[in-house]
């Protein structure tokens, strides 16, 4: 491995691997009840942390290598957030595994688009014939019915999650 010249390449690597590194680290914490905390500065010196349960109640731990210092009630709150956390971590997972499956299907219509542009329209519009011009407009009403129809599913998927959202949040 070697440092990277170019500084915006440079740049460009670091927010991708520090976005899987972050992932991972979420990872973790989420299969293994693990407390993670990563704090790293991008090449310009911004800072970016993350923590589990926060990076705070990390770097204490590690710097006072002790435990046994909280208090009952201390520890009651903590598993508390804990538990909290773990709910919204769980969530999270859900949405990275639902925004996977969108944008492959996103991927897969468009190749789909691809290949029906390919197979309708071979020469330019204007060199096409009134029956292909037919076909071509009745390929592209079937199209916009498709769309509007998977537009209105997204729609409602999202009035269902802040719906959910919205009586989680006044259920604690």
């Amino acid at each position: 491995m070697k440092m990277m010249k170019d500084s915006s390449s440079r740049q460009v690597t670091f927010s991708k691997r520090r976005s899987g590194l972050f992932k991972k680290a979420n990872e973790l914490a989420t299969l293994c009840v693990a407390q993670v905390a990563i704090v790293v500065f991008s090449p310009g010196g911004k800072s970016f942390s993350f923590g589990h349960p926060s990076v705070h109640s990390i770097a204490q731990r590690f710097l006072n290598q002790d435990d046994c210092n909280s208090t009952n009630v201390d520890n009651f709150h903590v598993s508390l957030d804990d538990a909290k956390l773990e709910q919204l971590n769980q969530h999270y997972v859900e949405l990275t595994k639902e925004l996977q499956t969108e944008k492959k299907r996103g991927q897969m219509l468009e190749k789909a688009i691809s290949s029906k542009r390919k197979m309708v329209c071979q020469k330019p519009v204007n060199e096409l014939s009134l029956e292909e011009l037919e076909k071509f407009r009745k390929s592209l009403e079937a199209f916009q019915e498709k769309f509007e129809e998977r537009v209105y599913e997204i729609e409602a998927t999202s009035s269902l999650l802040q719906l959910s959202k919205s009586v989680e949040d006044n259920g604690s």
